[in-house]
């Protein structure tokens, strides 16, 4: 009933959004406070499709190359995008292992747009769960890591992997479970970056609610399946707009005075300030579905049990080690404000690479950001982002 219930409210405020819209740019346009009002309503909805990467071009060196999207390898669930550029030599190879928790690998839109002048970026573009049909298969924690090999396996031989947030650890796994097998594709470096390796270390909120309840709890009420509207129907998922209530739920305060900062904003005719505001949440409110068995298993494995900060996750029945990296090099960045991920989760990663040796493996904690500060904005492109090239040309 979740999904139903949450479709019907959709619908039935399509009419007064479409309205909305419509009045707002027509007779009410003169009046700003009205047209702001318009165009609050026209917006008050989610969005279930990518936004677009937006990224047409870039400059390297003195000039601008054109950019184009290219897929190298795409399975059901997922697809490694690469952002090709015309003319340009070869530069190093970066696979950005973006999270699935809620929202589309755009949500990495800044991330790749500082990396891309300096490297040859792929990012790990996941599928909505709604639109994909149960006759693919399940997908997994398993799964997750079976396709990070596979991109790497696509990529060759000294590619940099950069995880952001949730898929660190599947990240990390991966790399160990390469590492053992000696494999030719293992990543010469890996950046970790707010990524919960370990949860037991200064829990957060969003730890304490994942360790609140059983895992037949969140199995019960926040599982649903998709209705038959959809490509995937009748498929057993974690709705994004469930997720997106959660994280909202936690800063509430903070949501509220933004959408009141916005019509504020517009109301004043101060564009540029509207625009920031709602190029955040025209992102922010672009929702994906996870699969149930993925959303469950991460819950489970990463944030109820800790397996592999412990030394007891496994892999298809595989036990993942990850003393096993030794080629390697480690890099770990935390954000000094991160309410989702706090100081100490992410860098515990190098207790457990403890085969490498220390010159191979760097931290940096940033002063002053929160979790989206880490991947995104003025610090992460002005001291983060020099630091992550850095470490990728030392292992080039």
């Amino acid at each position: 009933m979740l999904y139903a219930l949450y479709q019907t409210a959709a619908d039935t405020m399509l009419p007064f959004r479409t309205w909305s819209a419509v009045a707002g740019q027509a007779s009410l346009a003169a009046w700003r406070p009205a047209e702001a009002f318009c165009e609050m309503v026209s917006r008050a909805g989610l969005s279930h499709r990518r936004p677009s990467f937006g990224i047409s071009e870039v400059e390297v060196g003195n000039q601008r190359v054109p950019v184009r999207e290219e897929e190298v390898l795409a399975t059901p669930f997922g697809t490694l995008l690469r952002f090709a550029k015309e003319g340009v030599a070869q530069q190093p190879r970066v696979l950005l292992v973006a999270p699935l928790s809620g929202h589309f690998a755009t949500l990495l839109r800044d991330t790749v747009r500082v990396l891309l002048p300096e490297h040859d970026v792929h990012v790990t573009d996941w599928a909505n769960a709604r639109d994909v049909g149960i006759w693919h298969g399940s997908f997994g924690f398993d799964e997750y890591i079976e396709h990070l090999i596979a991109f790497l396996e696509a990529m060759g031989a000294g590619t940099h992997v950069v995880a952001v947030c949730q898929p660190c650890v599947q990240a990390l796994a991966a790399t160990a479970l390469m590492a053992e097998d000696n494999h030719p594709a293992q990543p010469a470096s890996l950046t970790l970056m707010a990524g919960p390796v370990d949860t037991r270390v200064n829990p957060t909120k969003v730890n304490e609610l994942a360790t609140g309840r059983s895992i037949d709890w969140f199995e019960r009420n926040l599982i649903a399946r998709v209705p038959l509207r959809y490509p995937g129907a009748l498929r057993r998922v974690y709705p994004g707009f469930v997720q997106l209530t959660a994280f909202m739920s936690m800063n509430a305060e903070r949501h509220l005075k933004a959408q009141v900062d916005l019509y504020r904003a517009m109301a004043r005719g101060e564009h540029e300030q509207a625009n920031t505001i709602k190029t955040f949440y025209d992102e922010y409110f672009a929702v994906l579905d996870l699969t149930a068995e993925f959303y469950l298993e991460t819950v489970q494995r990463v944030f109820q049990e800790q397996l592999l900060a412990r030394g007891m996750l496994e892999w298809k029945g595989r036990r993942v080690d990850p003393k096993a990296i030794r080629r390697t090099a480690l890099f770990t960045v935390e954000g000094e404000r991160d309410d989702i991920c706090a100081i100490g989760q992410t860098v515990a990663a190098h207790d457990l690479c403890s085969s490498l040796r220390p010159y191979r493996k760097k931290h940096y904690m940033q002063a002053g950001v929160g979790h989206y500060g880490v991947f995104s904005g003025r610090r992460w492109a002005g001291q983060i982002y020099p630091l992550v090239r850095n470490t990728i040309l030392a292992n080039e």
